[in-house]
């Protein structure tokens, strides 16, 4: 990441920023030319004079649209919000530690409305096509996030991650994509999706950055990223709704993937895992999620609703229908499986699934709501369970020779984010064989 100087990489960031050929004004919505630039050439006189402040000294790094920083109005995407003109008093903490750390940053990127669609449709900004083919869909919320880390437009991007928004578009744009454990990494100043699942996480084109990113983020000491061995792991493949309903190249390279694993020295068990169907069930009956996306946006779209996405604005007012008794029963027998969950858990080192069940979909595929919500549906599936349980997971592109991006997701226990950046750096190495 450090071979050229700050001020060389945030160059070429700014070249493919404003690359008219490129997604760069959909991808990135707020451009910190000049703030970046004195942050590049302060890290370059620090290189010069042997003095670091850690290993995202220099790093370009963008941060989703949804974050707090002084003096700017948090638009989380939205139209509205950015009318409302409420102006943050201060960086949210992860902002601030990534300043501390030496961070550049670059830009704020473009995102689903409020976050709440795992596709990366805006409306109101324009979405950034997909870096494999900029007629479909980069998957979302954290759409820009993944596009800008994907055509080089920084080196880390950071998003947020409550039913699958870092995962989903690291897997359909052809990078990784890590969401910690919910408490690992503070949410103050990042606007609210849901108080419950709201997590933050780094989106980059190898773990190592990842790994960097986070401990950043979470405040510890950085440390090694040594890759686990993988002979004597024990890993799990989820039987059942994971493996439903898999496209073709999901279909196809997910078994590949396992089987060069095989080949590396990994050996997998088959998992069935009755607590997905619990999950499917509470969650048919009471959406958390949307209980509490209604008690943060309920008034506002009572004032505005016209001028949101009537995609996102349809999802946020089923929230009316919600009792607060069916929202406190819910979240009491989700506690339950979570503990059921991480007990089941306990005699794997890991959990492995595709992380979406599909490739990016086509724009044209999604532009009218039943078809939208159908293919959302789907990109959401695997990883709402690594929020709903409150574990740790992590989105790897498994190996292709050309065609569409696919992901690979490792799942493990809440707290055990380190042995699955090693475990995932691991598996990088034996994929880029």
């Amino acid at each position: 990441m450090n071979r050229f100087s700050a001020s060389e990489r945030l160059d070429a960031a700014f070249a493919r920023i404003d690359d008219p050929k490129g997604e760069g004004s959909r991808a990135c919505l707020t451009v910190y030319r000049e703030a970046a630039r004195a942050a590049a050439v302060a890290a370059d006189a620090r290189a010069k004079s042997g003095i670091s402040l850690g290993p995202l000294d220099g790093a370009i790094v963008s941060i989703k649209d949804l974050f707090d920083v002084a003096g700017e109005v948090t638009r989380a995407g939205s139209r509205l919000l950015a009318g409302e003109g409420k102006m943050a008093q201060a960086d949210a903490p992860v902002v601030q530690r990534l300043r501390a750390a030496g961070a550049v940053i670059v830009a704020k990127t473009n995102m689903s409305e409020f976050a709440f669609t795992g596709v990366g449709i805006n409306p109101h900004f324009g979405t950034p096509g997909n870096p494999a083919d900029r007629a479909r869909a980069p998957g979302g919320s954290s759409s820009g996030a993944a596009v800008a880390a994907a055509d080089a437009m920084c080196d880390i991007a950071i998003g947020s991650d409550t039913g699958g928004s870092v995962r989903i578009p690291a897997s359909v744009c052809g990078i990784v994509g890590f969401k910690p454990s919910r408490q690992r990494v503070p949410t103050e100043g990042a606007f609210p999706l849901s108080y419950t699942l709201d997590s933050i996480g780094p989106m980059a084109r190898s773990v190592a950055d990842c790994a960097r990113a986070d401990a950043v983020m979470a405040g510890i000491a950085p440390w090694p990223l040594e890759p686990a061995p993988l002979a004597g792991l024990r890993v799990g493949v989820a039987q059942g709704a994971p493996l439903d309903n898999l496209d073709d190249t999901v279909g196809k390279r997910f078994p590949a993937g396992l089987a060069r694993l095989e080949k590396a020295g990994v050996r997998f068990s088959d998992e069935k895992l009755p607590l997905l169907d619990d999950m499917a069930k509470l969650l048919a009956r009471t959406s958390i999620l949307v209980a509490e996306v209604y008690s943060i946006h309920g008034e506002r779209l009572a004032r505005g609703g016209d001028a949101v996405d009537p995609i996102v604005r349809g999802r946020i007012e089923k929230g009316r229908e919600i009792s607060a008794a069916d929202y406190i029963t819910t979240l009491r027998e989700r506690a339950r499986l979570i503990a059921a969950m991480d007990a089941r858990l306990a005699d794997l080192d890991v959990l492995v699934m595709p992380t979406t069940a599909t490739v990016a979909p086509r724009l044209d595929e999604v532009a009218d709501p039943k078809s939208f919500m159908a293919r959302n549906a789907l990109l959401l599936r695997n990883t709402t369970i690594g929020n709903f349980f409150d574990l740790t997971a992590i989105s790897l592109p498994l190996p292709r020779e050309g065609g569409l991006p696919a992901g690979l997701m490792l799942v493990a226990r809440n707290g055990h984010d380190r042995c699955l950046l090693r475990i995932a750096a691991a598996v990088e190495n034996v994929f880029a064989d």
